[in-house]
């Protein structure tokens, strides 16, 4: 038989994007009508017409289907949630906003056909992002890359195909603070990068604005990387280690000149400065004991209200 293809979109307020995803995705898959496949559509909670778009859409391409989410969880929730319910060979993630070409997928099954697990894409620039958001992204990756046990590669993100066997794997990973890029990496298996032009949106805005960004960033690096806290043990052992160092210079300033060094000022900085740090410290160690807390609950990732159609049909 021949090898069947799943699409999984996950979707968030996406209505106006809808209709020119699936008419081009239908022109892509149909120049490889040798191959089965079906659409999955992932709506995460959306405000606007979303669902209602999507179900007109399986009304007219037999091959689509809608899972509906009873709430927000998330991009990464809903990643899982397609890959629970994807029954294909291989499985291609993209974004609903045609920022991912489907026309770069028959070179994707080119490259999954010669062997590879996991053929990722990798965008060349970064020109359709702001200049601040583009130099967050940069030092991001750079500081999840030093502070990493694993290997995530740069401008490497969702748009990508995986084997059914990498899915199996990844379908068991059922963390609740999830950050997918780390768990691609952790996952491994033979994977090929090639590249693609990130086009612009087709219609809306991003949901993912600097504050979302940011907890997205703090969500990896303390995922997949104990930096903080060990930046903290550091910290700690240079601060311990100043305060060794003025205090042998109070005592020899004291002996020597025979008078008390005033020191209010110092002694109320070292005080503010240290308290901060422990503050800090603090702070970080309890960002992990409380994602381990949560983790404890073994809570599902996700919730689905609804399937259209009840039971979907691939082409």
């Amino acid at each position: 038989m021949a090898p069947r293809i799943s699409i999984v979109v996950p979707c968030h307020n996406e209505e106006a994007n809808l209709a020119a995803l699936l008419e081009r995705l239908d022109l892509v898959l149909s120049a490889v009508a040798s191959n089965a496949f079906e659409v999955i559509l992932i709506d995460d909670g959306s405000k606007d017409r979303t669902v209602s778009a999507a179900i007109d859409l399986t009304r007219r391409y037999t091959y689509l289907s809608l899972i509906e989410l009873s709430r927000n969880f998330g991009k990464e929730a809903a990643l899982l949630a397609g890959m629970d319910h994807a029954t294909g060979d291989c499985v291609i993630i993209m974004d609903a906003d045609l920022q991912h070409p489907p026309e770069a997928i028959p070179q994707m099954l080119s490259v999954w056909e010669e062997g590879a697990d996991v053929v990722a894409c990798r965008r060349l620039d970064r020109n359709t992002d702001g200049a601040l958001r583009a130099f967050l992204s940069r030092s991001f990756y750079a500081l999840l890359s030093r502070g990493s046990s694993v290997e995530i590669p740069r401008n490497v993100g969702d748009f990508r195909l995986m084997d059914r066997r990498v899915i199996m794997a990844l379908r068991e990973l059922r963390e609740t603070q999830r950050f997918t890029k780390g768990i691609y990496a952790w996952a491994g298996f033979r994977t090929r990068i090639i590249d693609f032009q990130v086009a612009e949106r087709h219609a809306g805005v991003s949901s993912f604005n600097l504050r979302k960004l940011w907890h997205f960033a703090w969500d990896g690096i303390t995922s997949f990387s104990t930096v903080p806290l060990r930046f903290f043990s550091y910290l700690g052992v240079v601060a311990a280690l100043m305060s060794f160092a003025y205090g042998i210079y109070i005592v020899g300033h004291a002996v020597l000149a025979g008078r008390e060094v005033p020191g209010y000022p110092s002694i109320m900085v070292a005080l503010t400065f240290l308290g901060g740090v422990q503050l800090m410290g603090i702070g970080i160690l309890g960002e992990y004991i409380g994602r381990m807390f949560i983790e404890t609950k073994k809570r599902p990732v996700y919730l689905v209200r609804e399937r259209y159609p009840d039971q979907g049909a691939g082409r």
